[in-house]
């Protein structure tokens, strides 16, 4: 029988190593702005392929992080946006952003002082 603080380390861990996928903050992040077209997306991550954006995308959709909307009756034209529990990544994103800016103002001052 594993324990509370086992199950929570797991959780914890399988959590981690899913948005650490490559692209897959930066996916969410654009995602964060509002739903978005595949197009839009793949603009807003300079880098990323088709093949690997096409790839997350799928696993997000999978996840139940985001949902996929056929625009104007057509099937070629979509949309993806946050469901409920992808949007509740907003908070996880602020976190982050608050942190590295953190981060970034101890370094340089790091730098500053060594100088």
């Amino acid at each position: 029988m594993t324990s509370p603080s086992e199950h929570l380390c797991t959780v914890y861990h399988d959590t981690v190593e899913f948005i650490g996928k490559r692209w897959m903050g930066a996916i969410l992040y654009v995602l964060i702005q509002g739903p978005q077209r595949y197009h839009t997306i793949h603009e807003n991550i300079p880098g990323i392929s088709d093949r690997l954006l096409t790839e997350r995308l799928n696993e997000l959709l999978t996840a139940g992080l985001v949902e996929k909307t056929y625009l104007e009756s057509s099937k070629k034209k979509v949309q993806y946006a946050l469901t409920e529990k992808g949007q509740a990544f907003q908070v996880v994103v602020e976190a982050i952003q608050t942190w590295a800016t953190y981060i970034e103002t101890i370094t340089e001052k790091q730098h500053t002082s060594q100088q």
